[in-house]
């Protein structure tokens, strides 16, 4: 038997059980009826493994665990739509998960990293740095967290995405095997068109996402149309300047015959402005590309503010001259901190507080 005590069965993807329980002696009939309790019966503990052999509940028991992901900070907004939770990892560090509801339907936004190394100047993600890569079974945990919490009121969840803490392409391997388990067809069973991926701008992952066979959506944070603009916002443009971003990107978009969503965060006199949306235009012009504009959600290590209405609508007007599509992103759980980072940054600041000063 594997010598590994302490493997997370989240951590595995289907085949990747099925050669664990090989191992063992046991076939693909046992990887697959353990796989559904997991994902379909949404067992969270040995003792909810009911139904299998007396023999491989044994060997789990002995040689594995199942990795829960802890509560350890929430917040519900106003208007009862949005919950944001602060989740607590087997190492101590914590993570951000967001459940969204919508009219008819249920969104998450769920981490890929503990903290992120991209340092976007606005974002409180970037500014707290890069703790660790997740591992697969904290990336899906954060889906079966959110699951659970739906079934108790008889919800389903549709759609995820990887839009939380972290840079999903900086932890390439780990994000798109928690994505092959996301869309395993014997288990959660998710659409890969209700999984959205979004990037700073990571040049070879996004071309490795276009070769390979995964049609999720790819969203670019891109907030800056010339590389010094760009580069003042977001620190990874000096590594992957946009010529290459964009080159990557018609890349991606020719190969997977996908439309790639750009993300424009709006920061008041910041990038705005007609001139802004003019080199956005011709920079998007003739590429199946629509824009997510998204007034600045502000954090308290950053000083700019959100664009005013009508700053946005003159911006969208611009774009669609050039026939680019845009939408403007509605921002929701302002009053929880519900921006990527806001509510880790804001209980840690409040748990310092709280700790007497040696001096």
């Amino acid at each position: 038997m594997p010598s590994d005590t302490s493997a997370n069965l989240y951590d595995l993807t289907r085949p990747a059980l099925g050669a664990l329980l090989a191992g063992w002696g046991f076939g693909p009939y046992h990887r697959d009826q353990l796989w559904t309790a997991l994902y379909r019966r949404h067992a969270a503990s040995f003792d909810e493994l009911d139904g299998l052999k007396p023999e491989l509940l044994r060997a789990l028991r002995e040689h594995t665990r199942l990795g829960q992901l802890a509560t350890h900070h929430e917040s519900f907004s106003g208007d009862g739509f949005t919950h944001k939770l602060l989740l607590r990892l087997d190492d101590g560090q914590t993570i951000e998960t967001v459940l969204m509801r919508f009219k008819g339907r249920a969104t998450v936004c769920i981490s890929t990293q503990a903290g992120c190394a991209m340092g976007c100047v606005f974002c409180a993600t970037g500014q707290m740095g890069l703790s660790r890569h997740l591992t697969p079974g904290e990336i899906v945990g954060q889906v079966l967290h959110v699951n659970r919490i739906l079934r108790a009121s008889g919800e389903a969840l549709r759609n995820v995405v990887l839009m939380g803490m972290g840079e999903p392409l900086h932890n390439y391997e780990h994000t798109m095997s928690a994505v092959d388990v996301l869309v395993d067809a014997m288990g959660l069973a998710m659409g890969p068109r209700f999984i959205t991926l979004s990037t700073v701008g990571v040049v070879p992952g996004i071309r490795r996402l276009a070769d390979e066979e995964r049609p999720i959506h790819l969203a670019v944070s891109l907030h800056g149309a010339t590389d010094a603009e760009r580069a003042a916002l977001v620190p990874a443009g000096r590594r992957w300047p946009l010529d290459e971003l964009m080159d990557a990107c018609r890349y991606y978009s020719e190969k997977r015959k996908r439309r790639i969503f750009f993300e424009w965060t709006l920061i008041s006199g910041r990038n705005d402005t007609a001139e802004h949306a003019h080199t956005l235009g011709q920079l998007l012009q003739g590429m199946d590309a629509h824009v997510n504009v998204i007034p600045l959600n502000p954090t308290v290590g950053y000083d700019g503010g959100p664009s005013r209405p009508e700053s946005v609508r003159a911006f969208q007007d611009v774009l669609a001259a050039y026939e680019v599509p845009s939408t403007v992103r509605q921002r929701r759980g302002i009053d929880i901190d519900a921006g990527c980072g806001q509510l880790k940054a804001k209980v840690e600041r409040r748990t310092r507080s709280l700790v007497p000063s040696s001096a």
